[in-house]
């Protein structure tokens, strides 16, 4: 069996948690290939390297002197590397980093450095051998990653390599130069390392014990969610859930790969699997609950709306042409609403406005803003009885008024539109029905 581990910031944050992560890795020999964060905050107050690296990089950018500053990112890795007395210096690869600053490397470069630092780091102290990311993970010319070429390039390179560290979060373009994912894309260089090797589990260590049934912030001591599907994973990630970076679900999913959520302060605990299909129960009628602030509703109304062939296509075309998305787009016979982001929409509001009259002509058109969405999932809802029922029965008892109903033709999830200032009620109602009670 292979494994390949991701450990996140806060698990690398010092000293005294690579100890952890090192005693974790060197439990079970199947961990063979580690995918390492930069270091995280310390404490709640602290500055995580990520944001010390823009901040140097920003001085250096507008020709400032920035010596302070990386020497105080200097001054984080050697108390690590101090602190577990590994004879390892940094310094030729600071003198490198100084110099590419000085000639504007680029805020991807300046980002990082700090996975690519602390892989340097955790390869030394593991006795693993340390793979550049930059050499074996590809961006095409216009930032796109390259997936077909990646893992043609990792699997040959890996093929070779019985224990290897590759650092999370970056890539480059063809000729070289250094290309970041998103924030969090160290879970997504883990997924596609998990891919290359057929990996026969990714573990994603961090911080939680894997995935709750709902926000901690709103939910006191929230039960943890035990197997969850991709399916439902991508709906709760879509809407809010933040453990896991949803675009590193995709490259494991191709390759039936299961993903372990652990934390790295409590490894005995089993954490979350995710999965691509299972036969195993969910503990409650619902796998989880996720939730979104900030949307507006567009109410366009129309007799016999829905006589008349292509008013619906008519309708999103005026929201294309302002380049703007739509979330959903639940419809009566005379009626029709378009929820989108608020921040997206406002500032473009009238001339979305204007677009649906010169090419649906409405009756009237009536905007509601201040909204929220909350996504209901779970795969066990679709052979329970009553299931939207309960829901609606929880948000009406809570004195919360629904303002959209939207459930797909899978069954897998229920969304829900109430007021900004409903979210925490609405959640929690949702909540102690189906996981409290039980009712």
């Amino acid at each position: 069996m292979k494994k390949v581990v991701k450990f996140g910031g806060s698990s690398l944050a010092s000293a005294e948690q690579f100890i952890k992560v090192g005693n974790i890795i060197r439990a079970d020999k199947e961990r063979a290939y580690v995918v390492p964060s930069a270091p995280g905050k310390r404490f709640s107050d602290d500055i995580k390297v990520t944001d010390m690296l823009y901040a140097c990089y920003k001085l250096a950018a507008e020709g400032k002197d920035f010596k302070k500053e990386l020497d105080a990112i200097k001054a984080r890795y050697q108390e690590i590397i101090d602190g577990l007395k590994l004879d390892l210096s940094l310094e030729e690869e600071f003198k490198v980093i100084e110099k590419n600053f000085k000639e504007k490397a680029g805020d991807n470069y300046a980002a990082s450095r700090g996975e690519y630092l602390n892989g340097i780091i955790m390869a030394e102290y593991l006795g693993y051998e340390f793979i550049d990311s930059a050499e074996v993970i590809f961006f095409t010319e216009s930032g796109e990653f390259d997936a077909d070429l990646t893992n043609e390039v990792l699997s040959e390179r890996l093929s070779h390599c019985k224990n290897a560290v590759i650092p999370g979060f970056y890539g480059a373009y063809v000729d070289g130069r250094v290309k970041t994912f998103s924030r969090g894309g160290s879970d997504i260089t883990g997924s596609i390392v998990a891919k290359a090797v057929k990996a026969d589990v990714y573990e994603n260590w961090t911080d939680v014990s894997g995935f709750l049934i709902a926000d901690p912030r709103i939910i006191k001591n929230p039960q943890a969610i035990e197997v969850i599907t991709y399916r439902e994973l991508r709906e709760l990630a879509y809407m809010g859930a933040t453990v896991l970076h949803e675009d590193a679900i995709f490259p494991v999913r191709q390759q039936g790969i299961p993903i372990n959520i652990r934390n790295t302060n409590a490894p005995e605990d089993e954490g979350t699997w995710i999965v691509g299909s299972t036969c195993q129960k969910s503990k409650y009628v619902i796998t989880g609950i996720a939730g979104k602030k900030g949307f507006c509703a567009v109410n366009i109304e129309k007799d016999m709306m829905n006589s008349e062939i292509g008013f619906g296509r008519k309708v999103l075309q005026a929201f294309e042409e302002n380049g703007i998305s739509f979330e959903h787009v639940p419809s009566g016979i005379d009626t029709m609403t378009v929820f989108v982001h608020q921040d997206e929409f406002m500032h473009k509001e009238q001339k979305v406005v204007a677009g649906i009259h010169r090419l649906a002509s409405p009756d009237s058109i009536d905007i509601e803003s201040d909204l929220a969405l909350i996504a209901v999932v779970g795969r066990g809802m679709k052979s329970t009885r009553g299931t939207a029922g309960r829901v609606f029965a929880a948000l009406a008892h809570a004195n919360v008024n629904v303002k959209m109903i939207d459930q797909g033709s899978s069954e897998l999830n229920i969304i829900i539109g109430v007021a900004n200032e409903d979210f925490d009620t609405a959640i929690k109602a949702i909540y102690t029905i189906f996981v409290e009670t039980q009712l």
